[in-house]
């Protein structure tokens, strides 16, 4: 990278929350990337990305007032864990233990419980990386927090990449075996949040499987092909062919897409793996999902009903944008043919993910 490229890095504090100082952090890199990080919840604020023609837009849902993320919303930007996603019965047994976590829907845990990861805010820092400044945050979960045994650390550091991409590089730790899944749950549209449905965003995501749902959402156990389904697209078309597809019964499960991909890799490999990509033919821009985890959950924002006032100041409904949740099988506790979620003391689990933006010709939207 020339000195030119190299990424910039600043902080101020922008509030307090419960006695904690709110951090909000920029990584730019001249001409390209520039992210605004939140200590509060590791949280993705702002994603700027310039298309073809050096124009920026803000790709990701969120809040322009920071003191807005301290109050409900559907997790925009955040990192979330312990467990990500669902986990069935809000129980599960590890070693002939049986842990009863927090039920915070009607049949199931989601994300981790009444007090997932991102209502905290997180010991955070300026450091080093293989790409020059990032930021690293570091959150320590307390043995039987939400029901989960052993004290967990979980870090994530963000940098930025010469390839424009935003870099996630996750740690993890335990001082018992437990279970665990960390993501974020950024919400994307290439053309810029509150520009309307990514319906005709055009993707490609490269998995031949996925992980089923029962009416909860919660997956069966089946292990099945998407080919002859709404959820095929192992051949790049409209992200909205398979949101209007009634016939599909996942769809209508998940009123959209809302399901796991089985990212097609080499038998137990963790290599950096391209996941998915996306393109928005309007405004030419592209991102690729880059992930050394097994799965990845797409979600095209079916629960955003118009009563949130995003960003740019517009309501944020259904469709709106869709999210990338680079991790483990949703309730793989509970089904052992899934690759395990279980950490041990003296273990490190490390996992990294790359949101890699690219651009290409424009045209109009009436075209």
């Amino acid at each position: 990278m020339t000195a030119s490229h190299q990424p910039t890095i600043s902080s101020s504090h922008v509030g307090t929350h419960n006695g904690a100082d709110l951090i909000r952090y920029e990584l730019a890199i001249p001409g390209g990337l520039r992210v605004a990080l939140l200590n509060y919840g590791a949280t993705i604020q702002e994603l700027w990305v310039p298309d073809a023609a050096g124009n920026e837009a803000n790709v990701v849902l969120g809040f322009s007032n920071v003191h807005q993320y301290l109050h409900k919303h559907p997790h925009f930007g955040t990192v979330l864990g312990r467990f990500a996603n669902r986990i069935g019965g809000s129980s599960f047994q590890l070693d002939g233990t049986t842990y009863n976590l927090t039920p915070n829907k009607i049949t199931f845990t989601a994300h981790g419980g009444a007090n997932p990861f991102d209502v905290y805010v997180w010991h955070s820092e300026q450091v080093e990386t293989e790409f020059g400044p990032g930021v690293k945050m570091t959150h320590i979960s307390p043995d039987g927090d939400e029901g989960f045994p052993g004290e967990f650390t979980a870090t994530v550091t963000y940098s930025l990449t010469p390839e424009n991409g935003l870099r996630l590089d996750y740690t993890a730790s335990t001082t018992a075996p437990t279970v665990h899944n960390l993501t974020n749950h950024a919400y994307f549209h290439l053309g810029g949040e509150g520009t309307g449905t990514i319906e005709d965003h055009v993707m490609q995501i490269h998995a031949d499987r996925f992980t089923p749902t029962g009416k909860d959402q919660v997956p069966t156990g089946e292990i099945a092909a998407v080919a002859g389904t709404a959820l095929d697209y192992t051949s790049a078309h409209a992200v909205g062919d398979a949101i209007r597809n009634g016939g599909d019964p996942q769809i209508r499960i998940g009123r959209g897409i809302d399901h796991n991909f089985i990212i097609r890799r080499e038998l137990d490999s963790n290599e950096l793996t391209e996941a998915a990509d996306i393109s928005d033919p309007v405004s030419g821009r592209t991102m690729k999902v880059l992930t050394t985890m097994p799965g990845v959950q797409v979600y095209t924002g079916n629960g955003l009903d118009g009563s949130l006032l995003g960003y740019s100041g517009r309501l944020y409904r259904q469709t709106d944008a869709i999210c990338f949740e680079t991790q483990q099988f949703p309730d793989a506790p509970n089904h052992s043919e899934f690759p395990s979620s279980v950490l041990r003391p003296g273990e490190t689990f490390t996992s990294t993910t790359i949101y890699q933006f690219g651009h290409g010709a424009h045209r109009s939207r009436h075209a």
